[in-house]
């Protein structure tokens, strides 16, 4: 690996092309081996990766959010064009607007992947963007393949070495130029290529993090869908000539000095060696709970903790002692009130852990749906029990939260349970069950299984089959044969549901 220290240039200094952050993301992609070459257990990984985003895609269907992108969609049909979660068979639309109403299902329902270090991401929000071009391009399944891998690499790094949330940028800066990258590695673009489609995608897709503070909304599911969209659009005009924004990271008045760290900061960001495998992906961790990644260890400990318990209307107080991050972006520390809110939005409740713990302390299941249902939010001893639940940072955990050493990382937390007559019972865990240092990793079976659940009544057990077994097969597929990785649906539900909806401009 190296590491390439990224700081602010004046413009008269006119820093070398090749020594721009944008090139050296661009030079990963363009340099990242064939599909036949890449690293095993990271091929394995991509293609598990595609199994989850599909279940949770085709788990989100009737949801408002995701009908809405799907009728943005529906009207650029386009030939070859791209498949749409949910759509009639044999359907296809521009790919940038595929990528909209795809990336907008998976990212829907909180229930995909996570890596979790400087910042914070969501890297299986590249999948959909690659999928729609590999099809609209007619590339293969090792295409494609090749463009996941290469996508999670640069995503890792950016979110390893580039902190954003400090600064109230949202994370899905860094996604844009993941899947820039991804979309180079997919299509074999040249290097100067690439660069000039990261800048556009960096400068084009900076936006605050309002859209995950206070009262959240839907924009939430369609932030990193506009950011895929946006990628294919950058990489369309790279391809066509057009430049952007340089040095868009290391600018005088660009992304480093007046979105981050100022004039003076600098970041280091390690990337490959050219020919070292690709295997960041392996880094990455998917979720077993529909509920932001910080709170999946908090869901498993309320679980353990309800055998211990007893009657919980004798709860006087929980603190959850956690990290600065859980504590500020999803505890009582970020200052929200909406995070106590009965009739908060389930955008809100998913990022909100005093309400994760006290419903999964009380039911000792999660569900995607039911665990968020309005009436389950606003059940009186539901409500008296969740507005006892706090957090508080503790350095310990922020710690673990940064902790070099994968087998030290944490992304949980200690419970202090204390009871009406003064009893106090406390546990802690320091990462989910289904994470890789967890008590019950998942493997492929996990992911089967996942997809298996969420499709159950959507799609007919014989079709769950042919998905899984192309999936299991993609770098043999063809370009007819991404077509399989959109398990059939019973589309009358979906189309009586969207026929219910506003209409718009499209």
């Amino acid at each position: 690996m190296i590491s390439h220290q990224v700081r602010v240039h004046p413009s008269a200094a006119r820093l070398p092309r090749e020594e721009q952050l944008a090139w050296k993301l661009a030079s990963v992609a363009t340099g990242t081996q064939d599909a036949v070459g890449l690293d095993p257990d990271a091929a394995a990984m991509a293609a598990n990766r595609v199994v989850d985003n599909a279940a949770v895609a085709v788990a989100s269907l009737l949801r408002r959010p995701v009908a809405v992108a799907r009728a943005q969609a529906l009207p650029h049909t386009s030939a070859p064009g791209a498949s749409v979660f949910g759509a009639p068979p044999g359907t296809r639309v521009s790919p940038e607007w595929a990528a909209w109403a795809n990336g907008t299902a998976v990212r829907e329902l909180d229930f995909h992947d996570t890596y979790l270090a400087a910042d914070y991401s969501h890297p299986g929000d590249n999948i959909p963007p690659l999928l729609a071009v590999a099809q609209h391009t007619g590339r293969s399944g090792a295409d494609l393949l090749r463009g996941i891998v290469a996508a999670y690499e640069v995503h890792v790094a950016l979110v390893k070495g580039i902190c954003l949330h400090e600064h109230r940028i949202d994370h899905v800066a860094h996604l844009s130029a993941a899947t820039a990258c991804g979309l180079g590695a997919l299509l074999r673009l040249p290097t100067k290529t690439v660069c000039q489609a990261v800048q556009q995608a960096v400068h084009t897709t900076t936006a605050t993090r309002q859209s995950r503070k206070g009262e959240i909304s839907s924009w939430k599911a369609f932030a990193p869908a506009f950011a895929g969209k946006a990628a294919i659009e950058a990489v369309d005009r790279a391809m066509r000539g057009e430049g952007s924004p340089s040095p868009v990271y290391e600018g005088e008045d660009g992304f480093l000095a007046w979105m981050l760290g100022g004039p003076g900061a600098s970041y280091t960001v390690t990337l490959p060696e050219p020919g070292e495998p690709r295997r960041a992906i392996l880094d990455t961790y998917t979720k077993e709970h529909s509920a932001e990644y910080q709170a999946q260890a908090v869901i498993d400990l309320a679980r353990r903790l309800r055998e211990k318990t007893g009657p919980l209307e004798r709860v006087r107080s929980v603190v959850l002692r956690t990290s600065h991050h859980t504590h500020h972006v999803i505890g009582s520390g970020s200052g929200d009130p909406q995070k106590y809110d009965p009739t908060a939005s389930r955008e809100t409740l998913d990022h909100s852990v005093p309400y994760i713990f006290a419903v999964a302390l009380e039911d000792g299941v999660w569900h995607h749906e039911r665990s968020y249902a309005p009436e389950r939010a606003r059940r009186p001893e539901t409500v008296a029990l969740w507005r006892k639940v706090s957090t508080v940072e503790d350095p310990k955990w922020t710690r673990r939260y940064h902790d070099p050493d994968p087998a030290r990382r944490a992304f949980g937390g200690r419970a202090v349970i204390t009871l009406d007559d003064g009893t106090v019972i406390e546990d802690e865990l320091a990462v989910a069950d289904a994470h890789p240092a967890g008590a019950r990793p998942f493997d492929r079976a996990g992911y089967t299984a996942k997809f298996r659940t969420l499709a159950e009544g959507r799609v007919a057990p014989e079709a769950q089959d042919r998905f899984l077994d192309a999936a299991a097969g993609l770098a043999g597929l063809d370009a007819y044969g991404l077509d399989a990785l959109f398990p059939a649906v019973g589309t009358e539900a979906v189309g009586a549901y969207d026929a219910g909806l506003p209409g718009g401009l499209f």
